[in-house]
């Protein structure tokens, strides 16, 4: 009941609050940021993608975290999720500047992010764990190509992406090396299309 509990509390904060990181935003300090009307445009729908894509890792993450019996790996997911707060609390800030607004369908891409983190978790901590290594390596992938989309201009996005990056690809090797099971190739391709549907509605809506 406890982790029931703290779950809602998660879906809630995540969805409803304004998250609060506890690293500071990454910049780059000597480089200000001038964009055009549809630069602007263009980064906001970019960074509406990756906020989506932390709402997403919450629900994952805090799911995983539920379901494992394993204290040790519970810890440690509860840790990643902590780290993906302040990506969450950076790419809402961003989209505050940029004067855009979240998904709106956000609590449903939570909701079945939560349900496959549950799925995921359920199947055994072995296959919890080539879940988590997978995602983050189509996330790391997915931030790769954000680096190139978004405009030369926007160094405060840019940073923040970078950043980000950086982070998914540690909570892959972490959780390589904590046992994780190899997905078989017709579980990734899912992944794939999943999340295609996923980042292709929230540029727009």
């Amino acid at each position: 009941m406890d982790r029931f509990l703290g779950a809602v509390d998660q879906a809630l904060r995540t969805l409803f609050a304004k998250p609060r990181s506890s690293r500071p935003c990454p910049m780059v300090p000597a480089d200000a940021t001038h964009l055009g009307e549809q630069e602007r445009k263009h980064a906001a729908a970019l960074m509406r993608v990756n906020h989506v894509g932390e709402v997403c890792a919450q629900a994952l993450y805090t799911a995983q975290a539920m379901a494992t019996r394993n204290s040790a790996l519970r810890e440690q997911l509860e840790r990643a999720a902590r780290e993906e707060t302040d990506h969450l609390a950076w790419t809402q800030a961003r989209l505050d500047d940029l004067g855009a607004r979240p998904s709106l369908l956000n609590p449903l891409w939570y909701a079945g992010a939560f349900g496959l983190g549950l799925i995921a978790g359920r199947a055994g901590d072995g296959v919890s764990l080539g879940f988590i290594v997978e995602t983050e390596r189509q996330v790391e992938a997915h931030l790769q190509g954000h680096l190139q989309k978004l405009p030369a201009a926007d160094h405060a996005s840019r940073a923040i992406v970078a950043q980000m990056k950086d982070d998914e690809a540690a909570h892959a090797l972490q959780a390589q090396g904590a046992g994780a099971a190899e997905l078989p190739a017709a579980v990734k391709l899912a992944m794939r299309a999943a999340a295609k549907v996923m980042t292709t509605t929230a540029h727009y809506i």
